[in-house]
C-alpha cells in the first residue's frame, strides 16, 4: 500500500485508530482474564504512564512521593 496514503489516514483518523486498538486490547483483556483482573491491569497501565511523564518532565521523584504519600513515610 502506498506509504503517502497511510500517512493521510493516520494524519485524518490517529484518534480513531488508537482509540480501536485501545479498544479491542481491553475487550480482549476482559474476555480472557474477567473484569475486575483488567480493570487493576489498566489502573497499574494508568498510573505508570503519569508517573513516567512526570519523571520525562524532569520532576523530582521525592516529589511525586510528596504528593502520592502521606508526610514522612518515604524518607
Amino acid at each position: 500500500m502506498d506509504p503517502v496514503l497511510l500517512r493521510q489516514i493516520w494524519q485524518a483518523h490517529s484518534g480513531k485508530i488508537v482509540g480501536l486498538m485501545v479498544g479491542f486490547f481491553v475487550g480482549l483483556m476482559i474476555i480472557i482474564i474477567g473484569f475486575f483482573q483488567a480493570l487493576f491491569i489498566i489502573f497499574c497501565m494508568v498510573a505508570g504512564y503519569l508517573i513516567g511523564k512526570r519523571l520525562d518532565e524532569k520532576e523530582d521523584i521525592l516529589d511525586i512521593l510528596d504528593k502520592l504519600l502521606p508526610p514522612g513515610t518515604h524518607r
